[in-house]
């Protein structure tokens, strides 16, 4: 892989902040869930998006990929849809008498996996292996994803027909889950006045948004990422607050280690996303919700008592000493 000279801080921030007005050409809002995109680029995670329908989900992928220039792919995930329809097959050529390689959708920098959770485990489980080694396996042959590789995926948490919930080995890939709610009065207002006399859905590039970055500078700022410092006590404050989702009587199963590794990183991109070259207990304590909450399973117990993830979460940030 090419290496590429580090982005100064300065010039990571002013970055952000183009791919940021970019997307505020066409998306109304959602600012804290653009940031958690940005984060999760720039420390190569996937989100899981879940929100009701019509909340701009699908919409707001475009434009992030449209922002960055990065090709976009979008799979619509059904059904009846099958593993070779995401990761594409070997066919056979009678010209040439050869088999040929036929890439699928997941063969781009960002693919949009939309409505993850329609699909059957069998095709949800042909993510994993892109996901987690950023690699496509077909026929016993290894093919390299490109360098970008992000997968964005949706869901409907009001839907239970027809729907086939993600297993916990496919959630613990996404560095972050983060719930899409619905606008407030004046979002909802400017959302109308901006798109109610508008046929049909309008694309990014309809709307003015254009590419910002390139994969030189997004491997740059990857590199800048790198460089953050992590101090050997914001490790352990970490360490500590991720095993301790495992201690809780409240929860049934707690976060393994790759949620500490991922939260790490997370941080580290967030501190660097804010002009800074260490970490503060502050970047782990804002990101631990959207890291954890698709991780962790309340015990029967705390569902009988109609507890929330996201409330435990908080009283274990709450709980856990943080360096000084």
């Amino acid at each position: 892989m090419t290496e590429h000279a580090p982005l100064s801080l300065t010039d990571l921030a002013a970055l952000a902040e183009a791919i940021r007005a970019e997307i505020g050409k066409a998306v109304v809002g959602q600012a804290e869930t653009v940031d958690h995109l940005l984060i999760a680029l720039m420390a190569r995670g996937h989100v899981l998006l879940e929100g009701p329908p019509g909340t701009a989900k699908t919409f707001l992928a475009q434009c992030f990929a449209a922002s960055l220039g990065l090709d976009f792919g979008r799979i619509q995930f059904t059904p009846d849809l099958m593993p070779g329809d995401i990761l594409g097959s070997n066919l056979f050529n009678f010209q040439t008498s050869q088999f040929t390689l036929t890439r699928g959708p997941i063969f781009r920098d960002l693919v949009l996996a939309d409505e993850i959770n329609r699909t059957p485990p069998k095709t949800q489980a042909a993510l994993l292996e892109a996901m987690q080694e950023r690699r496509v396996t077909l026929d016993g042959t290894a093919h390299i994803l490109p360098p970008h590789f992000m997968v964005v995926a949706t869901q409907n948490p009001i839907e239970n027909q027809g729907v086939y919930p993600l297993p916990e080995a496919q959630l613990d890939r996404f560095l972050f889950k983060l719930l899409i709610p619905y606008p407030s009065m004046e979002e909802e207002r400017r959302i109308v006045s901006r798109y109610g006399e508008n046929r049909g859905a309008p694309s990014p590039a309809e709307l003015g948004i254009a590419p910002v970055a390139s994969a030189a500078l997004l491997a740059a700022a990857a590199e800048t990422v790198a460089g953050i410092t992590l101090a050997d006590s914001v490790t352990d404050y970490v360490v500590r607050l991720v095993r301790a989702t495992r201690e809780s009587p409240d929860l049934a199963c707690g976060a393994s280690p790759r949620a500490a590794v991922l939260l790490a990183g997370a941080a580290r991109a967030r501190a660097a996303l804010d002009g800074r070259d260490y970490v503060l207990p502050d970047d782990v304590k804002a990101l631990a919700t959207g890291v954890l909450r698709h991780r962790l399973l309340l015990s029967p117990a705390a569902e009988i008592e109609g507890k929330q993830v996201e409330a435990l979460v908080a009283t274990l940030v709450e709980q856990t000493q943080a360096p000084r």
